[in-house]
């Protein structure tokens, strides 16, 4: 469905674009995509230390909505003291090209620093 589809549309939910908002949308989803993009695998704390001013609780709630929402995995490991890795799942890096776009534009549109 093309953006000019949308207009027979009553809410911008029912749409894919909406869909996809609703999935990446949010402060720190695509920042935790990002870093998992550059290290492949990481656990919750390197995430954390990686994001910098994300809290546990917020990090815990974005990290359970990626992995509801199908975009990473988690994998627990049982041993004592516990270990949890993250990863993007292949839904997850579907959404890479996407991020690869950002990153262009971003470079491209980005105001250079005065001296």
């Amino acid at each position: 469905m093309s953006m000019k589809e949308f207009k027979n549309i009553k809410s911008l939910q029912d749409t894919p674009f909406g869909y996809t908002l609703s999935v990446i949308g949010g402060k720190w989803k695509m920042v935790i995509m990002y870093w998992l993009v550059e290290v492949k695998v990481a656990r919750y704390n390197e995430l954390q230390r990686m994001i910098g001013s994300i809290s546990y609780k917020t990090l815990s709630v974005q990290l359970k909505e990626l992995e509801v929402d199908g975009l990473i995995t988690r994998k627990e490991y049982p041993q004592i003291p516990p270990k949890v890795e993250y990863s993007l799942s292949d839904k997850g890096w579907s959404l890479y090209p996407l991020m690869e776009a950002m990153c262009e534009w971003g470079e491209k549109n980005r105001a250079i620093p005065r001296s």
